[in-house]
Order: structure tokens, then sequence, then C-alpha cells
């Protein structure tokens, strides 16, 4: 009899618990990345007394089935349910991340690696991505060799905002090309000045330049008219001053010749004559050197440029020294000369005709960052640049379930869960994915706790009952005595 008492009392403790458990899953309905226990029971140690024994053919007698008392109850197991996701929240944050598949974000909270699913980062005052908790996200660093690229390496923190990456490299422009049309009766070809387009370029510190290119009828054509000549006018800077005229005047205020006073065209040297010291009007003599660029006078279409047939680009460059100027190519191969009422169009484009690159840019200062579903971190910066700043990397374990919650929506290996190698893996690898902008919720089924809290009660109040009605029996035991 006073086995079922504490047989009573085992179950108490088991819903108890039960109960604890089901309490922690519902105050953490509405807690990022939650995942949600559940409890199993089992029986334990049994009282026999009387042991098992089989037929006996010796003397008839059958056998018969060990008599045992069990002793209660005990919790088997609290598992924690990783593996089913929770719903998704939109929040339009980009550091908020929802991560599918079974993989767990890597955060590093004093030294030491936990896993997370819980996605709502931020950026701290060092520029590290890390939790609400403080622990930083862990992940991959962009190669220096390839920096379209990260090194997948041990994880290390995604110091995504460092004073490094707040603003992008200048870059020198290397290509040009022009594009349009030339009417040979357009009467501008044959005036002094020209025809002028004007092209733009950045040097290595990422200052831009004009250049005005003067493009004139040839008068060595005999009548033909699809042969002109091109040349340089005037380059000017980003406030449209003359780069060959010095901004400090003379003391009688005239405007005098700067340090730069050559350019090249298609190899050779252009060279400014006078610098007007009343106008700072800059000549660089009544007949410049040019280069020649012509055309199939039957069809229109563009021939060559320069003295090799079917040569389509020439060169530009600034010189000085030292020089922060690069080596331009401009393509003329767009160009064409058809009729247009008179009229020329021709403009300058800054990158190469076939793939865009060699435009150059000025610096630039960081106006936004971008995470893609593989977890690659890019920087937006206002010079229209991209730059890769970091990957975060996952980990996924054997036994997921068999991580240890240590709080701060964190789980921490053990031995039976899997071992993290310190690398970490893509999830695009394994076919998952992130998705910015949203959060990955409690995965707490608020229908199946009550449900389960309604049955705990019951068993509750069940195991009470056995308490009451053993006590009840004891006391009868009791009162025999009168």
């Amino acid at each position: 009899m006073m086995r079922s008492l504490y047989s009573g009392v085992s179950g108490l403790r088991v819903h108890q618990t039960k109960m604890d458990v089901i309490g922690n899953n519902i105050s953490n309905v509405n807690t990022v990345g939650f995942k949600s226990s559940s409890v199993t029971f089992s029986d334990i140690l049994y009282q026999t007394s009387q042991s098992a024994s089989g037929p006996n053919a010796d003397t008839g007698r059958a056998g018969q089935n060990a008599k045992q008392i069990g002793l209660g109850a005990t919790v088997s197991a609290i598992t924690a349910s990783v593996t089913t996701a929770g719903g998704t929240q939109r929040t339009d944050n980009p550091f908020d991340i929802s991560i599918t598949g079974d993989s767990f974000f890597i955060v590093n909270d004093s030294g030491t690696n936990y896993f997370t699913k819980a996605g709502n980062f931020t950026v701290d005052a060092n520029g590290t991505l890390c939790t609400s908790t403080g622990a930083a996200v862990m992940g991959w660093q962009p190669s220096t060799e390839d920096p379209t690229k990260t090194e997948q390496t041990t994880v290390s923190k995604l110091n995504i905002m460092s004073a490094a990456n707040m603003f992008s490299e200048p870059e020198a422009t290397t290509d040009i090309y022009l594009k349009g049309n030339i009417d040979s009766m357009d009467t501008t070809l044959t005036s002094d000045a020209g025809k002028i387009v004007n092209f733009n370029f950045y040097d290595s510190l990422g200052n831009s330049y004009t250049a005005a290119m003067s493009i004139r009828q040839s008068t060595e054509d005999d009548g033909k008219t699809s042969t002109y000549n091109a040349t340089i006018s005037n380059v000017y800077d980003s406030d449209g001053n003359s780069i060959f005229v010095s901004k400090d005047r003379t003391e009688d205020g005239e405007y005098q010749a700067s340090t730069i006073t050559e350019v090249t065209l298609g190899g050779e040297t252009i060279t400014v004559e006078e610098i007007d010291p009343k106008t700072g009007a800059v000549s660089f003599g009544d007949d410049p050197t040019s280069i020649t660029f012509s055309f199939d006078p039957t069809t229109g279409k563009f021939t060559n440029v320069g003295d090799e047939e079917g040569q389509t680009s020439t060169t530009f460059s600034v010189v000085a020294d030292p020089t922060p100027f690069s080596e331009i190519s401009i393509d003329f191969s767009s160009l064409t000369m058809y009729a247009n009422s008179g009229s020329t169009n021709v403009e300058a484009t800054r990158g190469n005709l076939e793939t865009g690159l060699g435009a150059g840019k000025s610096a630039g200062e960081m106006s936004g960052v971008s995470i893609d579903t593989s977890g690659k971190i890019y920087g937006v910066y206002d010079n229209g640049d991209s730059k890769l700043l970091g990957q975060i990397a996952v980990a996924s374990f054997a036994n997921p379930s068999g991580l240890e919650a240590v709080g701060n929506n964190m789980f921490a290996e053990t031995l039976n869960s899997g071992e993290f190698t310190g690398i970490g893996q893509d999830i695009s690898a394994n076919g998952g994915s992130m998705t910015t902008g949203v959060l990955e919720m409690s995965n707490v089924d608020l229908s199946a706790q009550f449900t389960e809290m309604i049955t705990t009660q019951r068993g509750f109040q069940a195991n009470s009952r056995i308490i009451t009605t053993s006590d009840s029996l004891i006391e009868e035991l009791v009162n025999l005595k009168r």
C-alpha cells in the first residue's frame, strides 16, 4: 500500500515537469526562432514477487508469467522540435533573415560558437553583424585573390560595416566608345571649331574630367566627304575649369599655364601653345595634331581609324608627372555616316563596347547592404559599385534534437548532436536558402499545447487521487485497532 503512495508521488512529479515544459512553450509563443519541447514518460523499476517459469513437460505444469508491481513513472525524455519550422513574419528589415531546412546560423558569444534559428540580426558600433544579445554572426570573408568569392575556411566574425567597407575604391577609366551618326552635310563639320563631342573619364584617384573632342571633315578628302579628323580642344575638371590653366593667377591677375601642357591622341602629342592671359582661353595652334577616321562612301559604315586598315580604336591620355591618368582606348566602330537632314549626333559612353568594363568610377560611399539567398552580403555604394563583404555560413548536425538549449535562442553542441567542424557550410549546397526581411517565428502550436495542458491536468488529478485513496485505505487499516 505504501508503494501506491510513492507511485502517486512520482506521477505528480512527472506531470508537474510536463506542465513546466508546457508553460515554457506557451510563454515563448512569440519568441523569434523558438523551438517547442515535448515530454515523454516511462515506467520505472519493478518489484518482482514471482519470476516467470516455463512449461514443464515432466510434471505437466504450464508456464507462468512473472508477477511484478511497478513503482511509478519517470520522465524519459524532453525533446525539442528543432527540425519543425515556425511560421514566418515579414519585417522588411534587411538584417532580419529566415533560414530554411535543418541548418543553423553560427554565432559566437565570448569566444564560444553557438547555433540559432533566430535571424533578427543587427550591426554593432564596430560594424559587426550580431544578434540582439550581442553574439557575433559568423561566416566567411572575401577571397584576397578573387574578391567576388569567399574563402570557405574557418568561420570568423562578419565585420561588414568596418571603416574599410564604408567606401568603395575609385577606378580610372580605360575604355570609351563613340556611337551615333555623322552626317556629311552637317555644316558644323566644316567650321573652324568643328563638331564638339564631350566624353567623361576618371583618373585613378576618382576625380572626374571632361574632354572636348573636335571632329571636322578632312580637307584632304578630294570631295569624297567620308574622311574626318578628330583632335582634343580642351580638358575640363569637375568644376568646368581647364586643366591646362593654373588655378593660381599672376600678381597682375592674369591667367597662366598649369603644369599639364600635353595630351596624346592616337600616340601623337597635342601641346598647348598659348593661354590667353585675359580670358584663360586655351590654344593648340592653327593646325593641332589630329587623328583620321573614315567611312565607306557607298555604305556609310565605319572602316577604320588611324593609319592601319581595319583599326577600330585609338588611344587618349593626359600627360602628367606623376600621373593619376590612365591611357584610354576610344572605340569608333559604332559610328555611321548616313544622311540625317544635315544633323550629326555623336555621343561618348564610358566602358568597353563589348563588356562594359573599364568605365572607371569615383570613390563611393556605402548607401545600403543586401543579402542574397546564399547568405552573401554585398555593400551597395553611391558610385554604382557593389562589393562582396562576406557570406553567412551555416551549420548542420546529424541529430539536431541533440543540441542543448542555453538560452537567448541559442543551442550548444553536445556529444549526441554531432560535432561542428569550425568551417560551416554554404546553405545553397544542400538546397536551402535565406530570405531577408522575414523572420522565423516560434513553432509552438497553441492548440496542441492547450490540449496537452488538459491531459496533464487530468493526469495530475488522477495521481493525486491515488494518494488520497491510499491514505483512506491506510486509515481504515489503522481503524481496525479500535
